[in-house]
């Protein structure tokens, strides 16, 4: 038992001290509105992401020169697809494309008023799953909602993908991600300033045993972006290979690293105001690139890079 408890002692994520003097550099030259969604390909060796009003989903190659690819409506959110090609949620559903620029075949549709919801925060899980959830943009009422939706054959009724509703009672979903063992589920609602965790099954695709995971402070009445006093709250997230959870605190100008209890490991600052979410990549999966939002910083909307002490998970493919 003793040994058994030092083991765990040892293997536990603890602060990594050096994090906080991060090098921040700016990787694309023009500025999204909202950047989000990034995820590092690791076969093509590119960074995708979207910008979702301005309706278009992004990349950066190699040879450092950002493309942009026009959407009929908003994109959410993004994944890469087993085989090639990518998964897109649009404002009114679920659209996969076999090839960039090719056409968009619609996979799924969802009943939500499009004039007041749209698709937001989403990736794949580790078994291949499409996951997106909702955001309502009136803010008024608890409306947003995740949804898991599996393309492969056999998993739905016929031709049509299995379409599930995962969660609920939220205005902005963000911060999805798994732990390194599948086992662990998060999920952020932005407005509330809370992100929670479910003991996940990966096979039933079952979450179970809700909890708070981390709660960060409100924003103070009266308080402007710029002013102390507000560490922000939190968006998209990623995971790193310790198990530790990364999110991005919008209007906060920071990163934070939470370990896999929920503790404040790190905060590490960045030079924009509203970072929105966070992945990692490069062949060692140690650059951590950081989306953002265009305010009035001089890097804000653009992505950022730095080397990581620590490699973060790979991107997880949907299967289709």
């Amino acid at each position: 038992m003793l040994a058994a408890r030092r083991t765990a002692e040892r293997t536990r994520p603890r602060a990594l001290g050096t994090i906080a003097r991060m090098d921040w550099q700016p990787v694309t030259r023009d500025a999204d509105r909202l950047g989000e969604s990034p995820f590092w390909h690791p076969h093509e060796r590119t960074l995708y992401w979207v910008d979702i009003p301005g309706r278009r989903i992004r990349r950066l190659g190699a040879d450092g020169e950002a493309q942009a690819w026009d959407m009929p409506s908003e994109p959410g959110c993004i994944a890469p697809v087993a085989g090639g090609g990518l998964v897109v949620a649009l404002r009114d559903g679920v659209y996969r494309a076999t090839a960039w620029g090719g056409p968009l075949r619609p996979v799924a549709r969802f009943n939500h008023d499009v004039a007041t919801t749209r698709f937001n925060d989403g990736k794949a899980d580790p078994q291949g799953r499409f996951w997106a959830g909702t955001i309502y943009e009136p803010k008024d009422a608890r409306k947003a909602e995740l949804y898991c939706v599996e393309l492969r054959p056999g998993h739905g009724n016929g031709d049509e993908p299995l379409v599930s509703l995962k969660a609920d009672n939220a205005t902005t979903a963000n911060g999805l991600a798994w732990s390194p063992d599948a086992r662990t589920l998060y999920w952020a609602d932005t407005p509330t300033h809370a992100i929670h965790a479910w003991d996940w099954d990966a096979h039933a695709n079952a979450m179970r045993n809700r909890r708070e995971f981390h709660r960060f402070e409100p924003k103070p009445a009266g308080w402007k972006p710029g002013q102390p006093g507000y560490g922000g709250r939190p968006d998209g997230a990623a995971v790193d290979a310790e198990g530790c959870y990364w999110s991005a605190m919008y209007e906060g100008g920071a990163l934070v690293r939470l370990s896999p209890q929920g503790e404040l490991l790190e905060r590490v600052p960045v030079p924009v105001l509203s970072p929105t979410m966070p992945c990692f990549g490069g062949d060692d999966l140690r650059t951590l690139y950081v989306t953002s939002a265009r305010e009035t910083a001089p890097w804000s909307g653009r992505v950022i890079a730095a080397r990581a002490p620590v490699a973060g998970l790979p991107v997880n493919f949907v299967s289709a």
